[in-house]
């Protein structure tokens, strides 16, 4: 007579995964993902477990060498990160006025009113056709290049402000 018992029951197991996840973890969150790994590694390699062998033991090292592959991971990305970090200060530090030149370019930008700034973001920034940027925003397309041209001369006055050079070129069509 056969076994009626399932050979590879986890459904028991999970209070004890889930618990000593947490304890790994020390977070709820990351220990439900850690679980729930386990059981998508044990699942797949379930043909390497023995029948009648110790199933908790079996589970409870799977999640441990995910939790432990997981910290190996994100130790050995923290340090190309900072490697990186590093390698990026020394090459590409900006100077102070780049700098401050973004962001009075992008103050400028925001600035304007939100249905000239989708016009020409759209068009300026995304590359879509007028067309397809009036489309996109369900207007007429005379209303949109409105828009843009209004968006476009405010911007052109902020840059003809008495004492400023002016840098700014507006792309995405005409800038005359």
């Amino acid at each position: 007579m056969e076994n009626s018992k399932p050979r590879f029951d986890v459904v028991g197991q999970l209070g004890s995964l889930r618990r000593y996840a947490r304890s790994l973890t020390g977070n709820e969150t990351d220990a439900e993902d850690l679980v729930q790994d386990t059981l998508v590694r044990a699942y797949e390699r379930r043909s390497h477990f023995r029948n009648g062998g110790n199933l908790k033991g079996w589970l409870l090292s799977i999640l441990h060498n995910g939790f432990i592959d997981s910290k190996r991971s994100s130790q050995s990305e923290a340090r190309r990160e900072n490697a990186l970090a590093v390698i990026t200060e020394t090459i590409l530090q900006p100077p102070q006025e780049h700098s401050m030149r973004l962001m009075e370019v992008r103050n400028a930008f925001f600035s304007l009113p939100e249905e000239q700034r989708a016009a020409l973001h759209l068009v300026a920034i995304e590359g879509l056709s007028y067309e397809e940027a009036a489309a996109t925003l369900g207007i007429p397309m005379g209303t949109l290049m409105s828009r843009i041209g209004r968006a476009r001369a405010t911007l052109r006055s902020l840059e003809a402000e008495p004492g400023k050079t002016a840098h700014l070129k507006i792309v995405g069509g005409r800038d005359e």
